[in-house]
């Protein structure tokens, strides 16, 4: 009879093959969600994050109510104030790297720094208000960033075809428009495959 396997030390019965084969190392990626004011950025970093995500949030207060429009999202309590960040393993070689941007037009001075070294993006769309996700589309294809459009649906809503959308945000036809729910995973998880198959198309051969 052969040598059994060595049972797996405590904490290494959910570990990657990758993360016990200490010869290699998988590729890691960082993306970028962005979006107007309450989009779901957040939530979306948070329902996908194999990790604890790390999160600004900081409590409103009443000195924002001339500037947060809370029209859309009545029941909002805090803002992000610097990022959100968290991980995903998509496969055994590629993590994801998330990191999610704020929201208000105070804090875009930040865009820069949370977006360098990133190879795309996801740019979260609410239908109840489009026009929130301009700045977003203009900041990445100014820099040249692959990106998608990811429609973020809540509860109430209106709901329109992924046709619709891109006629209305003017969005190139090269560039995916999906329809996803950021509270469930595996809805996330397709919009980052998406993102990763465009990023890597966008790539120079």
């Amino acid at each position: 009879m052969g040598t059994p396997a060595p049972a797996p030390a405590p904490g290494e019965e959910d570990l990657k093959p990758w993360q016990l084969d200490t010869s290699r190392a998988p590729a890691s990626t960082k993306i970028v969600v962005a979006g107007g004011f309450g989009v779901g950025k957040t939530t979306l970093v948070a329902a996908v994050s194999e990790i604890v995500p790390l999160q600004t949030e900081a409590v409103m207060t009443r000195a924002s109510e001339d500037t947060d429009d809370l029209s859309a999202t009545p029941e909002k309590s805090t803002t992000t104030v610097a990022m959100d960040f968290g991980r995903i393993t998509l496969d055994d070689d590629l993590v994801l790297y998330l990191f999610g941007t704020p929201g208000q037009q105070r804090f875009w001075f930040m865009w820069d720094d949370i977006v360098r070294g990133a190879v795309g993006a996801v740019v979260l769309a609410d239908t109840r208000r489009l026009g929130d996700c301009f700045p977003a589309l203009d900041y990445f294809e100014s820099c040249g960033l692959p990106y998608v459009v990811a429609v973020n649906h809540f509860d109430g809503s209106d709901r329109f075809e992924p046709d619709d959308v891109r006629e209305a945000l003017t969005i190139p036809a090269h560039v995916p428009v999906m329809i996803m729910d950021a509270r469930r995973r595996i809805s996330v998880v397709e919009t980052l495959l998406a993102l990763v198959g465009h990023a890597l198309d966008a790539l120079p051969e």
